[in-house]
């Protein structure tokens, strides 16, 4: 089992950051990817219960989430896009905040928290749910059962003297909302808005 870079996400020509920028980050993505691949490598030739094949568990972690969630990242930058009026999650984001604006205060707020991590929206899918959640590091914090939605990287390599104030704006972040219809050719960027995701 290997993974490979899922270049067809990788976002050109945004308004706000650089193709300089993204190629920086594309690379920190490739490194989680391999890293990904050698640890599950190493734990193949690990022996079980042992030291080191516990500490590449542990590892694993960090780096499988660190691949993941910029993969949903990269698939949320979509250059001139924007979220329709008739789209299921404006009506579900309007719906859970009472209108698009006070959704977007909310995830914005959530993005300028103190610490480093990830702001992802997720739908709760036995009850229909939506929150913003904060996510330290990749791999803590997570809630059990839900579907990330729209994923914003809030490390500091992903920020941009050039990036305007606007970054998290729906219009953004609107590639989100195709996941209502699973068209992607990678399996977690088409996960569907309202349906439970395909394993890895």
């Amino acid at each position: 089992m290997s993974y490979s870079a899922q270049k067809h996400l990788k976002p050109k020509a945004l308004s706000g950051i650089s193709d300089e920028q993204i190629d920086q980050h594309w690379q920190l993505y490739e490194a989680y990817v391999k890293n990904t691949n050698e640890i599950l490598e190493e734990l193949g030739e690990a022996e079980s219960g042992s030291h080191p094949w516990s500490e590449l568990k542990r590892r694993l972690g960090f780096e499988f989430n660190g691949m993941v969630l910029h993969e949903y990242y990269f698939g949320n930058l979509s250059a001139g896009s924007s979220l329709s009026p008739q789209s299921a999650l404006r009506e579900a984001l309007a719906e859970r905040w009472a209108d698009i604006d006070a959704w977007h205060n909310d995830f914005a707020k959530t993005g300028a928290m103190r610490g480093i991590g990830w702001v992802i929206l997720y739908h709760e899918p036995a009850t229909g749910s939506l929150f913003n959640w904060w996510i330290s590091d990749h791999e803590v914090n997570h809630p059990a059962g839900l579907n990330p939605v729209l994923v914003m990287d809030v490390f500091e390599h992903a920020a941009s003297t050039s990036m305007p104030s606007s970054t998290t704006s729906p219009g953004r972040w609107s590639s989100s909302a195709s996941r209502t219809a699973s068209t992607d050719t990678c399996p977690r960027a088409s996960r569907g808005y309202f349906a439970p995701g395909p394993s890895p």
